[in-house]
């Protein structure tokens, strides 16, 4: 029969307004004979409307109604659509919203009566009526069938609103259990010997365990065994194993079917190691001396499901006591953010911002926040420990642990994103956590939520809104509770009562919690803007803190900025609206002792954290400009150094600041990559800012004496790691002068002038400030201690033609013009170039005398009791090892090589290497080695703030130089054995290229 086109044509546009993509291809569907009855019906375009794809429900449709084996089921399927409403709407938007149940229906055109039971709406089945639903499978097909048919019921309540996403989660983890239960009779029934033998307890884990589970998702478990009577327990467990292979073969393996969802055991101890099925005693062993963390936060969902049920309670009764006891391990709270770290590292790039469960603001990040709480109160507080995240979440709102907004915003979320989660896998039923790209999955997923006007505009932006309001209070969830446990709060709200809020700071890692709470009390409390601005960041700041060796020294030194800045209008907007400016500001004053210090003695500084350029250094030519330009404006020598002193203090600031965001990263910028790039970093600015203070220095002496011109020329030579751009934190300037008489000007006249001006120079440089002193040393000079301060370049010549030794042509190698007299500073270089590289390199003689010296230096200055294997200066394959070797090859091929004449050791051994003087494997070996061992001497003078060349004895400094150095909270042990095991390699290689052993 043809249709008017009049007629067509609004048949058409009816198609289009009640959602259909493909009017056309719905037309002629509507138009199939099987439909004859429906056609008459008025509602059945509104109902097809109603579900999430019309398209695809209508096809579904069509397939189920052909698929009846006789009229008598068609007509009973047509009769009971057209005089059902609620069954019509449980069916449509089972189709439209399920391609993978609606094959099942195509396939099992019979089971659409499984939708008729349940129909009133306070009716939800549990684990025995899903029992009673699988009875009549006899075999791992037919289990999968009446799997398939009892999910069709739990998504047909779902998509229609009948249960919440909650109840839906907890019926398809009844509808687990009661499946758990069926294939582990079967495999009973197939092997009555061994289930004779032995008591088998399934204890279901995490979403299964906690009445959580998604639609398709893997089902974790762990295996309880025990011997029956008198049996042989070696051979029960045998049996037990057996058992339990083969009921997970029965649930994971594919079928004609497909399959229901794999069965996991890689929760039980030793994961993949471990024996599939232990005794309980086996498993409180394991859990006593070898479980991890993580372990004992994935036993918060155990529950005890098929099997015997006895011996599954008898398991989680045994663990609680261990479990509640978890958050008093060593590193906690450290621990269970490493591991939601690790897995959001783990995400593939081109996936994280499409991970639902994983990625930042997903469902992982509620569920972890939730249990860490759990873990840290529920030893307590036994109304907490529930296994159900939504559940677990409002028991910790009443009890005050969780702020009450902040917890109906997470609830809020959690139940979207897990609402979303389910409408993705319930389309194929299969087993993913990613947002489709597709705009048609989209479409259906945004209508299946009740998005109808744009649902793909509406999915994405509540998604983001959710995920967003996830990011934003899945830390402050821990911390916020500790501000509210010491200021006002509403009438109605739940106070974390003082006990409560210790217990938490002492899982964050403070020593100090009551301190704790008294600075935060002093912070928080008022009604001032200093204290709401406060109250704003101190949840996110805490966590910084905690992230650090020292989380008790962090919120002191943030007080007492605070106390210093609070009334600066510029400080509380700088950290509230600057970026990283308040995380920068958390790791500086948690890494240690001289950053603090440094910046308490000028709280302004704190403002180069919040520039994006502020923790850049700066180069040499702008700080001596800077620092002169001080002088000039100061009254007087002592002044215009006070003044250089000052702009030395505020640099060494930015070089710790910069130096510790480097080492511990940010959220917007990681941490370094390249250690040396660190290193190199430092050594450039502090002696950049160390040459810049001396040259200061110099002009203010000159001026106050002599006003503009000095009798003599004058100038500050670098040694050491002054000359070699290697300057640490806690070095002194090594230094030789050098001057010459000005035309008319006598030698006596000429001598006691740069004397005064080295004794002037350096009596102003330690004069006792607020601001780090700066010790000059001129030991290397000739002669050394006994030796004239300063000397004429004659004077050099002749000391160094006549009387020099080997280990002063080696101390020249680092000698660099870094204040005074440009010109004559480079006479002096091209002066000493031929004794520190000299032509035709080092005689036998000179080589076994410096190696002589270097045995010597190795039996004489280790100081007494100090870990050879640990000391970074003098001990095995560090910084002495290191450059004496680098050094060797620059005075024996120094003369032929002119890239060995620098006075860098990194650079010279790079040189070396090109030149083939040493094999590229064994310069990494060193160069790793000299590059540890300098950051060890950077990060014991950031943590203790007094220079030293071994690791700390304190355990909380120890931890403080393994956190600079890259190393998680427990793992100084590690730390110790990788500087051992690298300095180690640096040694023989040292051995070998600079003994010739």
């Amino acid at each position: 029969m043809t249709v008017p086109q009049g007629r067509r044509s609004s048949t058409f546009t009816r198609l289009l307004r009640h959602g259909f993509t493909d009017p056309s291809a719905a037309e002629r569907l509507l138009g199939a004979p099987e439909l004859s009855a429906l056609r008459s019906d008025p509602v059945l375009l509104d109902a097809l409307g109603a579900a999430a794809d019309p398209d695809l429900a209508l096809l579904g449709l069509v397939r189920l109604v052909e698929g009846q084996p006789d009229d008598t089921s068609r007509r009973e399927l047509l009769d009971t659509l057209v005089s059902a409403k609620p069954l019509r709407d449980r069916l449509l938007g089972v189709l439209g919203a399920s391609e993978a149940l609606a094959d099942h229906l195509a396939r099992h055109p019979r089971d659409w009566r499984a939708l008729v039971t349940y129909e009133s709406a306070d009716l939800h089945p549990g684990v025995e009526e899903f029992v009673q639903g699988l009875a009549d499978a006899t075999d791992p097909v037919s289990l999968r069938v009446s799997y398939r048919r009892c999910l069709l019921s739990i998504a047909a309540r779902d998509v229609c609103g009948t249960t919440d996403v909650a109840e839906a989660a907890a019926e398809l983890a009844d509808l687990a259990t009661a499946t758990l239960r069926a294939a582990l009779a079967m495999a009973e029934a197939d092997a009555p010997g061994d289930a004779a033998q032995c008591r088998l307890a399934v204890i279901a884990m995490g979403k299964c365990g906690g009445h959580e589970l998604n639609y398709v998702s893997d089902v974790d478990v762990i295996f309880v065994g025990e011997a029956v009577g008198g049996a042989d327990e070696g051979k029960a467990l045998q049996a037990a194993t057996r058992l339990a292979s083969h009921m997970m073969r029965i649930c994971s393996e594919t079928t004609v079917e497909g399959t229901i969802w794999p069965v996991d055991a890689n929760l039980r101890p030793e994961g993949r190691n471990g024996p599939l099925v232990r005794t309980l005693s086996s498993h409180l062993a394991y859990y006593q001396r070898w479980a991890k963390t993580w372990e004992f936060q994935a036993l918060l969902k155990a529950r005890p499901v098929a099997g015997d049920l006895a011996l599954g309670e008898e398991y989680v009764t045994t663990l609680a006591p261990l479990v509640w006891h978890a958050a008093e391990r060593d590193n906690f709270v450290p621990d269970v953010q490493k591991m939601r770290r690790r897995v959001v590292e783990n995400i593939p790039v081109g996936e994280v911002d499409r991970e639902l469960k994983l990625g930042p603001g997903g469902l992982r990040d509620v569920e972890f926040a939730v249990q860490l709480l759990q873990l840290v109160h529920g030893r307590g507080d036994t109304r907490i420990r529930s296994g159900s995240t939504l559940a677990a979440l409002d028991a910790l709102a009443a009890g005050g642990y969780v702020g009450r907004v902040d917890a109906v915003q997470l609830d809020d979320a959690y139940r979207f994103l897990r609402s979303l989660e389910h409408r993705i896998q319930l389309f194929k039923l299969r087993r993913t956590h990613l947002i489709p790209e597709d705009d048609a999955d989209l479409r259906r997923i945004g209508r299946s939520l009740g998005m109808r006007m744009e649902p793909i505009t509406e999915l994405n932006r509540a998604w983001r809104r959710h995920t967003s309001v996830v990011r934003r209070l899945h830390e402050k969830l821990f911390y916020r509770p500790l501000l509210d446990a010491v200021a006002q709060l509403a009438p109605g709200e739940t106070r974390l009562s003082t006990e409560a809020a210790r217990e938490r700071l002492v899982a964050l890692g403070y020593h100090d919690p009551s301190a704790a709470l008294r600075h935060l009390e002093a912070l928080a409390s008022g009604v001032t803007r200093k204290a709401a601005i406060q109250r704003t960041l101190l949840p996110v700041l805490l966590g910084w803190f905690a992230d650090s060796a020292d989380p008790d020294a962090g919120l002191l030194n943030f007080r007492k900025v605070s106390d210093a800045l609070g009334k600066t209008p510029w400080y509380l907007r700088l950290l509230r609206d600057e970026g990283t400016a308040a995380e920068n500001l958390a790791r500086v004053l948690s890494a240690g002792r001289l950053a603090p210090d440094l910046l308490l003695r000028a709280p302004e500084a704190v403002a180069l954290l919040g520039d994006q350029r502020g923790l850049e250094p700066r180069d040499h030519a702008h700080l001596e400009q800077e620092v002169l330009a001080a002088v000039g404006r100061a009254n007087g020598a002592e002044q215009a150094v006070t003044a250089a002193r000052g702009v030395r203090r505020r640099e060494l600031f930015r070089t710790t600041a910069a130096d510790i965001v480097g080492s511990y990263g940010t959220e917007e910028s990681p941490a370094e990559a390249d250690p040396g790039a660190l290193v190199d970093r430092v050594g450039d600015a502090v002696s950049d800012l160390t040459a810049a203070t001396i040259a200061g220095t110099l002009r203010a002496v000159v001026r106050e004496g002599w006003g503009d011109t000095l009798p003599v020329r004058f100038s500050v030579i670098g040694m050491g790691r002054f000359g070699g751009h290697e300057l640490s934190y806690g070095s002194d300037a090594d230094v030789l002068f050098v001057h010459e008489p000005r035309e008319g000007v006598e030698d006596q006249e000429a001598a006691k002038a740069a004397a005064k001006v080295v004794a002037e120079m350096r009596r102003l440089l330690q004069l006792p400030s607020a601001d780090p002193p700066l010790l000059i040393d001129a030991d290397l000079r000739p002669e050394g201690r006994s030796g004239p301060l300063v000397r004429t370049l004659k004077s050099y010549e002749a000391y160094y033609r006549r009387w020099s030794l080997v280990w002063e042509s080696q101390a020249l190698l680092r000698a660099e013009p870094v204040a005074g007299d440009a010109e004559l500073g480079r006479a002096f270089v091209e002066l000493i170039d031929p004794f520190r590289y000299p032509a035709e390199g080092l005689g036998d003689d000179a080589v076994r005398e410096i190696r002589r010296l270097k045995a010597r230096m190795e039996a004489e200055r280790m100081p007494r009791g100090a870990d050879p294997t640990l000391h970074a200066k003098l001990g095995r394959g560090g910084l002495s090892d290191v450059e004496w070797t680098v050094q060797l090859m620059q005075l024996t091929h120094g003369w032929v090589e002119p890239g060995l004449r620098t006075t860098r050791t990194r650079e010279a051994l790079a040189a070396a290497c090109a030149a083939e003087l040493i094999p590229t494997e064994d310069a990494a070996i060193l160069d790793e080695a000299w590059v540890l061992a300098t950051r060890v001497r950077n990060a014991v003078m950031l943590v203790r703030g007094r220079a030293g060349d071994t690791f700390p004895s304190d355990g909380r400094e120890l931890a403080a130089v393994g956190r600079y150095l890259g190393y998680d909270p427990g793992h100084v042990g590690d730390m110790l054995d990788d500087y051992r095991r690298i300095t180690r390699r640096a040694r023989a290689v040292m051995e070998e290229r600079f003994y010739g052993a």
